[in-house]
């Protein structure tokens, strides 16, 4: 299988897992991993997934040796005959969950190849856990393959659009050092601790009162397309109805709990 799941606790880890293409995703594995996303997304008990490559790669984009198959075979190629709707928010993207807008966070497990369409993913993701010889790059760049799983959209949005062109552009190698300090990951961890490490903050936020971390989250996405006082006011209107949880945790405050920093 080219992508499988495991649940540890309420953490869903989804694998890719094609090694003889560093993980790169075919038609069939953009269906299967669209598909384990919705049913995390779903599932009553998962509150964080992990998004992780197998064999020390996170995935090398599409697969162009399945795309050059598709060219000798004089087809039209795989997306020709679908219809990629952004405006449905549980559609199916070329890269298979590029697309989809889940009400749950998602951590990547970054390690080797992030790149192409596989740098995409990993935008998609809430937050990225990068090994130290990981990289990423628009390395489709080289093959005229443009982004279309919303790496036009998310970079410039993550890293601001001086580091985006320069990286949109030039297809070039990010590696671990610079990728943490223009924001493209939020944590740099040693070779081959990429998935533990992902599990280990999806633990931490897992922990937390849930309704109001998710009210949170999607304010914070939800604000990019509007004036600064709608975006306020939409976050008012989600916050408002965590307030008995903001007050159940002063309570416990009051008790003794979560003081100095601790969780």
């Amino acid at each position: 299988m080219p992508v499988h799941t495991e649940q540890i606790d309420d953490i869903t880890v989804v694998t890719l897992d094609r090694p003889a293409v560093r993980n790169a995703v075919d038609g069939d594995t953009a269906r299967a991993l669209h598909a384990a996303f919705l049913a995390f997304d779903a599932d009553p008990h998962a509150r964080v997934a992990v998004f992780h490559g197998a064999h020390g790669h996170f995935c090398a984009g599409w697969d162009l040796q399945h795309g050059a198959r598709l060219a000798a075979r004089g087809e039209a190629g795989p997306l020709a005959d679908l219809d990629f709707d952004s405006a449905d928010p549980q559609a199916l993207g070329p890269m298979g969950p590029s697309r989809l807008r889940l009400g749950k966070p998602v951590i990547a497990a970054v390690s080797g190849a992030a790149v192409a369409g596989g740098m995409e993913l990993a935008l998609w993701c809430d937050l990225r856990v990068m090994e130290t010889d990981a990289y990423f790059g628009v390395y489709c760049r080289r093959f005229g393959v443009p982004l279309i799983d919303g790496g036009t959209v998310r970079l410039p949005r993550l890293i601001g659009m001086g580091h985006a062109m320069d990286l949109i552009l030039t297809g070039r190698q990010v590696g671990a050092d610079e990728a943490l300090r223009i924001g493209l990951a939020n944590r740099v961890v040693p070779t081959g601790q990429a998935r533990d490490a992902a599990i280990a903050l999806a633990r931490q936020l897992a922990a937390f009162p849930q309704a109001t971390m998710r009210a949170d989250r999607e304010s914070a996405y939800a604000q990019w397309d509007l004036p600064l006082g709608d975006a306020l006011q939409q976050e008012w209107q989600r916050g408002k109805a965590r307030i008995p949880d903001a007050l159940d945790g002063a309570t416990r405050f009051a008790q003794g709990q979560g003081r100095h920093g601790r969780f």
